[in-house]
């Protein structure tokens, strides 16, 4: 019966690992894009935003997508203390 649980929690280490290598690779990728990026400006729906803020937008939706279905994740696994009574 051990030997049932051993491979679901390394596979839960395994996809924790991956989702932390992830972020450290977000944010190694938002630094690159902020120093490289020029500091023009652009017309955004009536305001001039910094135009190296769009491509930092773009990595925090995939950030915000990945920490949402991590958390979907452990929510249908059973991990997390969310739901359960």
């Amino acid at each position: 019966m051990s030997s049932e649980l051993v491979p679901a929690a390394d596979s839960v280490q395994r996809r924790d690992r991956k989702f932390w290598i992830a972020m450290a690779l977000f944010g190694v990728l938002a630094v690159v894009i902020w120093v490289t990026m020029g500091e023009g400006s652009v017309p955004l729906f009536g305001r001039q935003i910094e135009i190296r803020w769009i491509p930092l937008f773009v990595i925090g939706t995939f950030v915000f997508r990945a920490y949402v279905a991590r958390e979907a994740d452990k929510i249908r696994r059973g991990d997390s203390g969310a739901g359960k009574l």
